[in-house]
């Protein structure tokens, strides 16, 4: 019998092929992902709800800081999906505004767990009040943490300042006269450097201003919220406690 009748065994594999990939397909389920489900990926993890547990949270992941066991946690695209809507830090850290010092990394947090807020030498006002409040007076944030650190320029340059009588330029100068308090109390100890005195005395009045506040004295006495007052080695690290450590 002669080939010309026969179909090309190259064309009957090809379409043999075709026609299973077509089968296949046509029997499998097509399931529809809810767009709820996709947009709404579980929390990896529940917030701390008291003081204690919050800042505990927090020296542990000081301590992968220090040790260089890092697990930056909460920092991918599911996490950011999870929090467009809602967020609930667990803690509130008023930090200076040295590049040195970021609480989210030295604390090994992720997106969503802190409110932060940085202003030179931890200055305050009525504005970085009211921003330290929020937390606490609106959903219930645990935690304040007043976090100053070592070899400060904000503190020097209010030390010097202050201490020759000669006024910063611009609006420095406003910085050098909220850490007053602070360069007067270490101005009257002896000993040690006068400007890491300073820098540890603002952290400490700066704690006691927010515990004994009007709006969050209630909530610290209540003892759902705490106010700490900590100090940053750049040398090690490490986050040292000065002031109002939770039970």
């Amino acid at each position: 019998m002669g080939t010309a009748g026969r179909p090309d065994r190259r064309v009957l594999l090809a379409g043999g092929l075709a026609g299973a990939t077509l089968a296949l397909a046509g029997c499998a389920p097509t399931r529809a992902v809810p767009a709820s489900a996709a947009a709404s990926p579980e929390p990896r993890s529940t917030p701390p709800g008291t003081p204690a547990a919050a800042f505990a949270r927090l020296l542990e992941g000081n301590k992968r800081w220090v040790s260089g066991d890092l697990h930056h946690p909460d920092r991918d695209p599911d996490r950011r999906q999870f929090l467009a809507q809602k967020q609930q830090p667990f803690g509130s850290v008023l930090a200076c505004i040295d590049s040195r010092v970021p609480p989210e990394l030295l604390f090994d947090t992720g997106l969503g767990d802190l409110y932060v807020m940085r202003t030179g030498g931890e200055a305050i006002g009525p504005v970085v009040t009211g921003s330290v409040e929020y937390g606490p007076m609106t959903s219930g944030t645990p935690l304040i943490v007043v976090l100053g650190h070592q070899r400060c320029g904000a503190v020097k340059a209010a030390y010097d300042s202050l201490r020759a009588g000669k006024p910063l330029p611009g609006n420095l100068q406003a910085i050098a006269e909220a850490l007053r308090p602070a360069y007067e109390q270490a101005a009257r100890k002896h000993g040690g450097d006068p400007v890491e005195t300073m820098a540890r005395a603002q952290v400490r009045l700066t704690a006691d201003d927010l515990r004994s506040n009007r709006d969050l004295a209630p909530l610290v006495r209540k003892g759902s919220l705490a106010v700490v007052g900590a100090y940053y080695s750049l040398d090690t690290g490490k986050v040292e406690v000065l002031t109002g450590a939770p039970a």
